[in-house]
C-alpha cells in the first residue's frame, strides 16, 4: 500500500498486545458474561440475549463510524485510546449496581424483571460506546497503522489469539467469583483491570509518525462507504467485508449461548480446564496461520478455513447430541472438536481481517473500521443472536417452579451455524479467483 507509515513492528508488540488483551478481556466480558449474568440472574428467555446484542452491535458500529472518522480528522489514536479505556473500565463497574432487587426497590410496583432487562441493555450500550470508540475504532487504526502488508498476517493473527487468551484468563482467574455468584467482585475486577490499562496508555501508547488527516468532515463521510461507487472502487475489499460478515453470523449464531449451552445442556459445571485447554490450542493454530499467511498468501488460507469451521461445527453438533447431560465428560470430549471449530473461525477470520487491512487507503483507516463493524459486528449481531434464539425457542422446553416457561440451549445452533458458514465459501472462492487473475488490488495498491 502507498503511504505505509509504521513497519517496525518490533518495537510496538508491547502496547499491541496489552491493549489488544485487555480490549479483548472486557469484550469477552461484554459478549459472553452479560448474556450469562441475564440468564442467571435476571430471565432465562434467550430473546432478551438476543435483544442486547442487537442493541450493543448498532451502537459499537455507529460509534466506530463517528469515531474512527475524528481520528482520521485529528491524524491520532492515542487521546481516543487512552481516555476510551479509561472510561470504558468504569461502565463495566457500574454494572455491580444492577440487579432485580435493586429495581424494585428504585422502581417500586413496576416489572422488576422488565426494568432490569431495560437497565442492562442500556448500560451495555453506553459501555459499547466507550469500547467502541477506544478499542474497535482508534485502536485498531493504530495496529493499521504500526503495520505494513509483509506483517498485518502476523499482528492479526496474534489479535485473534489474544481474544483465546482473554477467555482463558476469564475461565481461569474470574470465572470462579460467577459461579459463586458474586458478579458484584466480578465487575469491579474486570473495569478496574481496563480503566489502569487506559492510564498505562499515557507512556505505552504513540501515534505511528507520518499518518495523513483526512480534512474532510467526519459527518459528510458517514454514507460514502455503503455507496455503490464506494464498492466499485475498491471491489475486493467489499468482498472481504461480506465474508467477515458471513463469518460473524455464523458465530454470533451459537457464541452468546455458548456458556448456557456448556452449563445447561452438555451439564458441565466445571468448565474452566478443558474450555481453557481448547482456547490454547485454538490460539496456537491463529498464530499459526497468520505467519503461514504472511509467507505464502492470505487468500490461499481462506477455503481451508471454511472447511475446518464447517466441519467442525457439524462435529460439535454431533458431540452435543451424543453427550448431551453426560457432564464432565462431555467437557472433556468437547476439546477436539471445539478445538477444530475455533481454529477455523480464527484463522477465516485472521486472514479476511488482515487482507481488510492491507485494502484499505491510508488516510481512511479510522473511518473504514467503522465500515468494517457494519459487516463484522453490526449484521452479525443483529441477525445471528435471532437465528440462535428462534434455533433455541423452537426445541425443547420446561416450566420451572413458578409456572414460567424457559428453554436451554441445544446443539441445534452448531448446526445452523454450519450451515451459515457454508456461504462463506462465495467470496473465498471470489477473492482467489481475482487474485490468481492479478486483480486484487485496493486503491491504495496492495495485492492480496
Amino acid at each position: 500500500m502507498s503511504g505505509e507509515v509504521g513497519g517496525n513492528l518490533g518495537k510496538r508488540w508491547v502496547p499491541l498486545v496489552l491493549f489488544g488483551l485487555v480490549g479483548q478481556l472486557a469484550w469477552t466480558i461484554e459478549n459472553m458474561y452479560f448474556n450469562v449474568f441475564l440468564y442467571k440472574t435476571v430471565t432465562y428467555d434467550p430473546l432478551a440475549v438476543a435483544i442486547m446484542v442487537g442493541a450493543s452491535a448498532v451502537v459499537a458500529t455507529g460509534t466506530t463510524l463517528v469515531m474512527g472518522s475524528a481520528s482520521d480528522a485529528l491524524g491520532r489514536r492515542r487521546p481516543f485510546i487512552v481516555g476510551g479505556y479509561l472510561i470504558w473500565g468504569l461502565t463495566i463497574m457500574a454494572f455491580a449496581l444492577v440487579g432485580n432487587q435493586t429495581s424494585a426497590e428504585l422502581f417500586p410496583g413496576a416489572d422488576a424483571v422488565a426494568v432490569t432487562v431495560a437497565i442492562v441493555v442500556v448500560l451495555d450500550c453506553v459501555m459499547t460506546f466507550f469500547g467502541s470508540t477506544a478499542n474497535d475504532s482508534a485502536f485498531n487504526a493504530w495496529v493499521t497503522d504500526n503495520t505494513t502488508a509483509a506483517n498485518r498476517g502476523r499482528a492479526e493473527g496474534v489479535l485473534n489469539a489474544l481474544a483465546l487468551v482473554a477467555m482463558i484468563v476469564v475461565f481461569g482467574a474470574l470465572d470462579p467469583l460467577t459461579q459463586a455468584g458474586q458478579w458484584t467482585t466480578f465487575f469491579l475486577v474486570v473495569g478496574g483491570i481496563v480503566s489502569l490499562c487506559g492510564l498505562s496508555g499515557l507512556w505505552l501508547v504513540r501515534d505511528a509518525p507520518g499518518v495523513q488527516r483526512n480534512q474532510e468532515h467526519a459527518f459528510t463521510r458517514l454514507a460514502q462507504g455503503l455507496r455503490i461507487s464506494a464498492v466499485k472502487e475498491n471491489p475486493a475489499l467489499y468482498v472481504v467485508f461480506a465474508g467477515l460478515a458471513l463469518a460473524g453470523i455464523a458465530q454470533q449464531v451459537y457464541m452468546p449461548y455458548l456458556l448456557i449451552y456448556i452449563q445447561y445442556h452438555l451439564g458441565v459445571e466445571s468448565y474452566a480446564v478443558p474450555l481453557a485447554l481448547t482456547l490454547v490450542l485454538a490460539a496456537a493454530v491463529s498464530i499459526l496461520g497468520g505467519r503461514l499467511a504472511d509467507r505464502i498468501g492470505k487468500v490461499r488460507f481462506l477455503v481451508p478455513a471454511v472447511g475446518a469451521l464447517f466441519l467442525g461445527l457439524v462435529l460439535v453438533w454431533i458431540q452435543g447430541i451424543l453427550m448431551g447431560g453426560s457432564g464432565a465428560v462431555a467437557g472433556w470430549t468437547l476439546i477436539p472438536v471445539a478445538t477444530l471449530m475455533l481454529g477455523g473461525m480464527l484463522t477465516l477470520n485472521t486472514v479476511l481481517g488482515a487482507t481488510a487491512r492491507d485494502l484499505m487507503p491510508d488516510t481512511e483507516r479510522g473511518y473504514l473500521n467503522g465500515v468494517r463493524l457494519i459487516f463484522m459486528v453490526l449484521i452479525p449481531m443483529v441477525t445471528g443472536p435471532f437465528i440462535g434464539s428462534a434455533i433455541i425457542r423452537g426445541g425443547p422446553q420446561y416450566f420451572d417452579e413458578y409456572g414460567v416457561r424457559q428453554w436451554i440451549p441445544g446443539p441445534g445452533i452448531f448446526l445452523g451455524a454450519a450451515a451459515v458458514s457454508l456461504l462463506c465459501l462465495l467470496p473465498a472462492l471470489w477473492l482467489r479467483r481475482r487474485a490468481a487473475a492479478g486483480g486484487a488490488r485496493s486503491t491504495g495498491g496492495s495485492t492480496i
